[in-house]
């Protein structure tokens, strides 16, 4: 069995996908654009390009993503994604990375339990935990 996130972005997903392929060398493994679906889905009038559903490999890990309904969602809140880099330069260039356009919460440093931890949120509201232990 595994978990895997389930992230809507409300008509932006796209953009988010291509966020996270440069800042985290992810590949898009899926992308499947709402006039693609085999059964035929009311939409909002333009959202034919919307995404659907993709997956996201990240490292050994995948995040599901969708545009949703690109109706009003509830804000990212109450839990973050944690990303382990193998040095502390990978976490620092992560963390940087991640950090475009959105907010540093704990700026990236030696902790008793890492050479390096820090949390931030995206540009899109996405809550990350970047370390190297």
């Amino acid at each position: 069995m595994k978990v895997e996130p389930y992230l809507f972005f409300n008509g932006c997903c796209e953009e988010a996908l291509n966020f996270y392929v440069r800042a985290l060398g992810a590949e898009i493994t899926l992308l499947m654009r709402c006039k693609e679906s085999p059964e035929p889905m009311e939409l909002p009038p333009g959202s034919e390009e919307k995404v659907m559903h993709a997956n996201l490999r990240v490292g050994d890990s995948s995040l599901m993503m969708s545009d949703g309904m690109c109706a009003e969602l509830k804000p990212f809140s109450s839990f973050s994604l944690a990303i382990s880099a193998p040095t502390t330069e990978q976490a620092e260039a992560w963390f940087a990375a991640l950090g475009e356009g959105g907010k540093v919460d704990m700026p990236l440093q030696k902790t008793f339990w890492a050479k390096s931890f820090g949390m931030l949120t995206d540009r899109f509201g996405v809550s990350w935990m970047v370390s190297c232990e």
